[in-house]
């Protein structure tokens, strides 16, 4: 796996990471034998770019990523994130970036990590109650206690992101972006390459949507988070499915599967993309880590980017609550 640098801030991470929320958290039952088969997998891969999260679970992403990297923390990248409102009992009430809790949440993950620096710390959700002046420099603060190496942002808009550089360099840039999901091209595209800040795309097989093998809402079972999900609903799902035919068709006729070509694509996109695709199963993992060998020519992205324009999928991506945790 080559490697990727995450904009100017000297972070090299592997030009795939491997998202880890699906392994405890929000996509049906978990199996932790094969999540850790799949973290130990991804490492021999070179996939050593690892997501995860506070609020996963909550807390027992963190916990099962501490347990399987016992003695190979020096292989791995890992990203974490912080800014709900978490009560004792996982209850979650909100977003909550205050500076205190910047701090507490910090030492949580990194005690659930098992380890004792944090190799990128994110914002999980921006805060309108908290200046994010205040949040970065929290922020920062951890990068100068040795707690935290490299700051990043998530669904952050473009303000907000200039904002939070002018008092401490950010990193990276996580918001969801992929062939059905383009609304981050253009100002907020053009604004962190400015910036020198990478870009790390989740979702960015349309949480499954882009693999082909997908469902409407109803068919996913309880505690499934896609029972939820706008696009997989009624006249969207139908709509959305003519995208997913032609890119299966032009997967075919490339001889990959449509979740290779979709992650290819993104990653021509520039070489400060680097796409974190989710998932619990080695199967998927080995397909996925694949994609970054796959070289387009300019009519293959000619035919994808007429295929899926921006703003071509039909609903939105997120229930309205959580829509109107999209900073922008």
């Amino acid at each position: 796996m080559l490697t990727r640098k995450l904009g100017s801030s000297g972070l090299e991470v592997s030009a795939l990471g491997l998202g880890c929320m699906g392994m405890t958290w929000a996509y049906g039952p978990a199996d932790e034998t094969e999540a850790i088969a799949t973290l130990y997998r991804a490492i021999e891969l070179g996939v050593t770019f690892l997501d995860t999260a506070e609020i996963y679970g909550p807390w027992t992403n963190e916990q099962l990523l501490g347990r399987a990297l016992k003695g190979k923390r020096e292989q791995v990248i890992i990203a974490t994130k912080f800014g709900f409102a978490i009560q004792s009992d996982g209850g979650r009430t909100g977003l909550d970036s205050r500076p205190s809790n910047v701090i507490d949440a910090c030492d949580g993950s990194l005690k659930r990590l098992g380890v004792d620096h944090i190799d990128l710390y994110y914002q999980h959700r921006v805060d309108p109650a908290v200046p994010i002046e205040d949040t970065v420099g929290a922020m920062a603060d951890l990068v100068k206690a040795g707690k935290v190496r490299f700051l990043g942002l998530s669904e952050a808009g473009v303000k907000t992101i200039r904002r939070a550089h002018a008092v401490h360099p950010i990193s990276a840039l996580q918001s969801e972006y992929s062939l059905w999901e383009r609304n981050i091209e253009g100002e907020i595209l053009t604004a962190i390459r400015e910036l020198g800040i990478g870009l790390v795309p989740y979702s960015p097989l349309g949480r499954g949507f882009l693999t082909g093998d997908i469902k409407r809402a109803e068919d996913f079972p309880e505690g499934d988070y896609r029972r939820r999900e706008p696009r997989l609903q009624g006249e969207n799902f139908d709509r959305n499915l003519r995208i997913l035919d032609a890119v299966k068709a032009l997967a075919v006729a490339r001889g990959v599967s449509s979740s290779q070509l979709a992650l290819a694509w993104l990653l021509h996109q520039g070489n400060d993309i680097v796409p974190i695709p989710g998932t619990k199963r080695r199967r998927w993992l080995e397909e996925n880590a694949a994609a970054a060998d796959i070289r387009l020519s300019a009519d293959e992205l000619t035919s994808l980017n007429t295929i899926a324009p921006v703003g071509a999928a039909a609903g939105q991506r997120y229930e309205a609550p959580m829509m109107e945790w999209i900073d922008r």
